[in-house]
């Protein structure tokens, strides 16, 4: 895996075992044992569906420790006035003649459909360390490559409102 994560998520993921282990075990396994004693299990909808939920939840813990445990950790703090993690970068696309602002994230916290970008993904790797008003290109592939500028860098406080994603 060694997905690249901050102390931050690091935090966030520790939360988030601590609260399945706590209190989703406990109630994944009482509705398990409410279910089972309504009978017949062969054709009892709802232990299926608690074993399932139990199952699921067993399986996001282990994820969540086993990216912990092969974590490369980064730094968040990046040098002033230069793209990096938690930073709002407003891009000039001259092919279409548009504006895009994205937040720059970690891996587990992109969402292209919220314009939250992984400093792993084309884009964030070409725009990382660059200023306002650089041009920069990123490669998509051997043969793809495309030209942004970059028109406004906003450094904010990770405020802890990223989810991260479900896998």
């Amino acid at each position: 895996m060694y997905d690249k994560l901050t102390e931050n998520d690091i935090k966030r993921m520790e939360e988030e075992i601590e609260h399945r282990k706590l209190v989703v075990r406990k109630n994944a396994l009482e509705d398990v044992q409410e279910a089972r004693a309504q009978g017949d299990l062969s054709e009892n909808f709802e232990y299926k569906a608690a074993k399932q939920f139990k199952n699921q939840n067993e399986s996001r813990i282990r994820y969540l420790e086993k990216m912990i445990k092969t974590a490369n950790i980064i730094p968040e703090d990046t040098n002033d006035g230069e793209v990096g993690l938690n930073t709002l970068v407003t891009i000039y696309l001259p092919e279409d003649d548009e504006e895009v602002t994205y937040k720059i994230v970690t891996t587990v916290r992109s969402n292209s459909i919220k314009k939250r970008i992984s400093i792993d993904s084309p884009l964030g790797k070409a725009l990382l360390h660059h200023k306002v008003d650089d041009k920069v290109s990123v490669r998509i592939n051997d043969t793809s490559a495309y030209d942004v500028i970059i028109r406004k860098i906003e450094k904010i406080e990770d405020d802890g409102t990223d989810e991260m994603r479900k896998y």
